[in-house]
């Protein structure tokens, strides 16, 4: 497919899903030309900013029984007591403990233009790739030209805690997230290496990569998705798929991408689903709303082998459970992490905003994978030596096993 089909596709299936968000509710700032229409610039007091917090979850929270409690008593418990916007940001907080969901939370006005910031791929970090190892929390990759290259941190490290906080038995995307933080601050981190233990302050900058990445190696097609977050995804993807057209298989990374944005889930599921339900969306009280496939000259129809691992979450489960559900790929690596609940992002007054759980979405076979993950077809984890000798066993088995595949595809016509 030429470049300017690609485009013209990527425009009409990225306008369809912006209507099927509009139509779910979810705020897509996927499809925003610019981010600043997602700022609030009205500004209220502190105290009608909690009000304010208060009556949308109360209206848009995916569980109307709000944790099975009396949502009033947040409201009248302060009335009143709210003189600063860091009072409203802590009563707040406590009010969304209440809900015992780890995924709604409330911004204030920095930490919501660094969420607008990564929605528009501008990911800020220090530039290493983790993976779990025998429990441990582990740097397999340095990027080049980074913070954690200047700062001397090499694959192989053990990072034991960041900021003072022990890692051990953390979700790798927890760990990431606490990695992450605003441009110019910095982040301490406890390195093991051997037998040397260090502390490294590293500062965080933003990371200059695209979010996907693709390579050819003989007739085998790799290609990563780092993160779904950004806006330029989609294109990204049609980019890669052109790039390894001639494959006759493809590998697609998952591993260590935590999410993003549900269009591009959905979006790239498309290019290898041409018809059926790609994924379920189950809102308040039961709704359930079934986003299909849309039909399309476009499909990818060859042996595939999609990486996970502990930090493949959210879009990257949508994905990944779709292509499973169909048989599309067989999945290689280790259980995915388990998140299969939908925020919506809603801009607050005072330039803040809220992230919040409006649904929990089902696999395309009505799986619900919250809590469980997706069990891969291929078992296949990381040993100590191997992130030693920086020996990606998964990708390797996942390339031997492709050209099995491919072997018997090209038998069987």
């Amino acid at each position: 497919m030429k470049k300017k089909q690609l485009i013209l596709f990527l425009i009409i299936v990225v306008s369809l899903f912006a209507l099927n968000g509009l139509f779910l509710n979810v705020h897509n700032p996927a499809f925003m030309d610019n981010t600043e229409e997602m700022i609030n610039r009205e500004h209220i007091s502190s105290q009608k900013l909690f009000d304010k917090v208060w009556e949308t979850v109360k209206e848009n929270y995916y569980d109307g029984s709000l944790n099975h409690q009396v949502w009033s008593r947040w409201k009248e418990h302060y009335k009143g007591r709210i003189k600063t916007d860091e009072d409203a940001k802590v009563a707040i907080q406590t009010m969304l403990e209440s809900l015992d969901d780890p995924y709604s939370r409330y911004m204030d006005k920095t930490e919501y233009a660094d969420q607008n910031t990564s929605i528009n791929s501008k990911i800020t970090g220090i530039g290493v790739n983790i993976a779990t190892t025998a429990g441990k929390v582990q740097i397999i990759n340095v990027m080049e030209g980074t913070p954690a290259q200047y700062a001397n941190l090499q694959n192989g490290d053990i990072i034991t805690s960041i900021n003072g906080k022990d890692v051990n038995g953390l979700a790798l995307s927890e760990v990431a997230n606490m990695v992450r933080g605003p441009e110019n601050t910095f982040v301490e981190l406890s390195i093991l290496r051997d037998k040397d233990k260090f502390t490294k302050k590293v500062i965080r900058k933003e990371i200059k990569i695209k979010t996907v990445r693709s390579s050819m190696e003989k007739n085998i097609g790799y290609i990563q998705i780092m993160t779904f977050i950004g806006s330029a995804t989609p294109n990204e993807f049609l980019e890669a798929l052109e790039k390894t057209s001639k494959a006759d298989g493809l590998i697609l990374d998952l591993r260590g991408n935590t999410g993003g944005l549900l269009p591009n889930a959905i979006f790239i599921a498309n290019l290898f689903i041409p018809e059926g339900n790609i994924v379920s969306i189950v809102g308040r009280n039961g709704y359930r709303y079934d986003i299909h496939a849309q039909n399309t000259d476009f499909n990818v129809n060859k042996p595939m082998i999609v990486l996970v691992d502990g930090a493949s979450a959210s879009a990257s489960e949508i994905l990944s459970g779709a292509l499973k559900d169909y048989k599309k790929a067989k999945l290689l690596g280790s259980q995915t992490y388990g998140k299969g609940m939908v925020q919506k992002i809603i801009p607050l007054p005072n330039e803040t905003g809220l992230n919040l759980t409006i649904a929990k979405y089902l696999t395309p076979n009505g799986t619900d994978i919250n809590k469980k993950g997706i069990t891969p077809d291929i078992e296949v984890n990381f040993t100590m030596e191997d992130v030693k000798k920086q020996n990606d066993v998964q990708l390797t088995t996942a390339k031997n096993i492709l050209n099995e595949m491919i072997g018997q595809k090209l038998a069987a016509q």
